[in-house]
């Protein structure tokens, strides 16, 4: 039987996730993060998640597979092949430690030890439920299609019997995560403040390239 999960600490206010001993910021608490909204809007912009689990039984070994993750509703879904072991480990009643991080800036400060990076991450914990339900698996695909391109899914042609049967699709409560976010400018020493060394913020973002037609 799989272990029991930790307790939640309870909350009246649907806005904010509860609180586990797992989702509780300890290092630099200032920066967790419980707001649905925020964890959602993350997660929305995620293009990689990285799902962490046991596999195995006579000599478990931690595995941690990334893949693209997208949100339908309270739900964040995952993809597979139905002979992965991720997907079998975690349909028969694994327990996952999701994460995805957006790097936005590298913080460039006047010593080696205060550099930093501004980022927003979530983790997330739980077991999964196998979408089997046919109508729900198409939606939950068109989904995954939608977040790579919006309006794509009513474009391409959807996916036959065979595809659908070699492609499992995984769907976990977002309920035991939080979000942890820094941002800003260099937290440097009051003492280096006058080093003659360059410092503040570096962006990084993520941007598509010119597209590519297919056969040129």
């Amino acid at each position: 039987m799989p272990a029991p999960l930790p307790p939640f600490e309870a909350t009246d206010d649907t806005s904010v996730l509860a609180q586990t001993p797992r989702t509780r910021a300890v290092r630099r608490g200032d920066r967790g993060n419980h707001d649905v909204a925020t964890i959602h809007a993350i997660l929305d912009e995620a293009p990689v998640c990285h799902v962490g689990f046991i596999d195995g039984t006579d000599s478990p070994v931690p595995v941690v597979i990334p893949t693209v993750p997208w949100r339908v509703g309270d739900e964040l879904l995952i993809h597979g092949s139905s002979a992965s072991r991720m997907i079998r480990r975690l349909q028969s009643g694994g327990e996952a430690c999701i994460t995805v991080s957006l790097i936005d800036a590298w913080v460039l400060a006047r010593s080696g030890f205060n550099h930093s990076v501004n980022y927003r991450s979530v983790v997330l914990f739980g077991r999964p439920r196998l979408i089997d339900d046919e109508t729900e698996k198409r939606a939950a695909l068109d989904a995954l299609v939608e977040k790579i391109e919006p309006g794509r899914a009513a474009k391409v042609r959807p996916a036959n019997a065979q595809e659908l049967k070699a492609t499992a699709v995984l769907a976990f409560p977002i309920a035991e995560a939080s979000a942890k976010i820094r941002s800003g400018p260099p937290c440097d020493d009051p003492e280096d403040m006058d080093l003659p060394v360059w410092a503040g913020v570096v962006p990084l973002s993520l941007v598509a390239g010119t597209p590519i037609r297919d056969g040129e």
